[in-house]
């Protein structure tokens, strides 16, 4: 049994390109500004950052939502997509959705990287 019909939390993503670890701050400084975006639930988020002499980085952060910035990060990682950040919003609707919860974040990315043409609509990018 689903209770997708009882969602009542709100889910939104963004995403930036970035060059530097120092540029994930700079984004989410410029985020927070909107005061409804500062004041929701969670802000998690996700990042790959290739280096010019070809290191890579990566990074996460969970803010508060256990375990739900891993998922952002292999979707990064499975769509191999390098110097970006990535940040799902989370708005808690007052019913705790479980694991589920982890679906939600991870679509919301997804299909933020279709719309803007980042990567190609193709159900194998969450299999």
């Amino acid at each position: 049994m689903s209770n997708l019909g009882q969602i009542k939390s709100k889910f939104l993503a963004h995403f930036a390109k970035i060059e530097k670890e120092g540029d994930v701050l700079t984004v989410l400084e410029q985020l927070k500004k909107k005061k409804k975006i500062a004041k929701a639930t969670h802000n998690i988020y996700a990042y790959r950052i290739r280096e010019k002499n070809g290191d890579l980085i990566e990074g996460k952060e969970d803010d508060g939502e256990t375990k739900a910035s891993e998922k952002l990060l292999f979707l990064l990682q499975k769509v191999n997509l390098e110097n970006v950040l990535i940040i799902v919003t989370r708005w808690y609707g007052g019913i705790h959705l479980g694991g589920a919860r982890f679906r939600h974040i991870v679509n919301s990315a997804h299909q933020l990287l279709i719309e803007n043409k980042i990567i190609k609509s193709t159900k194998e990018n969450l299999d």
